[in-house]
């Protein structure tokens, strides 16, 4: 099993919405690093979910109910998707500016690499991040 962080845009699609929706395709990730990451979800992968915008911080714990599959929507075949439900909502959400402050991520791409959309999620700092969830 592997931990994914999946950056999204809250008032396009919040982590409330996934818990009222129960299950849905997670796609719109058009960047070809995000799209190689998704490519590497399999069913059973756990995903911090990350509120973009002005929250700026993990809010929950979703799980992959599929591997990633081509998206059906697109002609192409250069995207894909993959379909998530619901685990938990964080106790107490993890903020960017929590992470930056601690040297130990300064390396990690959700610092490093602002825009990209889908980062794989070290199992040390996915532990880090629960216990500061907490």
């Amino acid at each position: 099993m592997k931990y994914w962080l999946l950056k999204t845009e809250p008032t396009v699609y919040s982590y409330d919405d996934l818990v009222m929706d129960k299950r849905t395709v997670w796609d719109g990730v058009a960047s070809p690093a995000g799209i190689k990451n998704i490519k590497s979800i399999k069913k059973g992968d756990l995903a911090f979910v990350y509120h973009t915008g002005d929250e700026k911080k993990i809010v929950g714990i979703g799980e992959a109910v599929s591997d990633s599959y081509p998206d059906p929507k697109d002609s192409s075949g250069k995207f894909f998707v993959f379909e998530i439900k619901p685990v938990r909502n964080l106790n107490i959400p993890v903020t960017l500016a929590q992470v930056k402050a601690d040297q130990k991520y300064s390396t990690y791409q959700l610092v490093r690499e602002p825009r990209l959309s889908v980062m794989e999620v070290p199992e040390n700092y996915w532990n880090d991040f629960l216990k500061m969830s907490e």
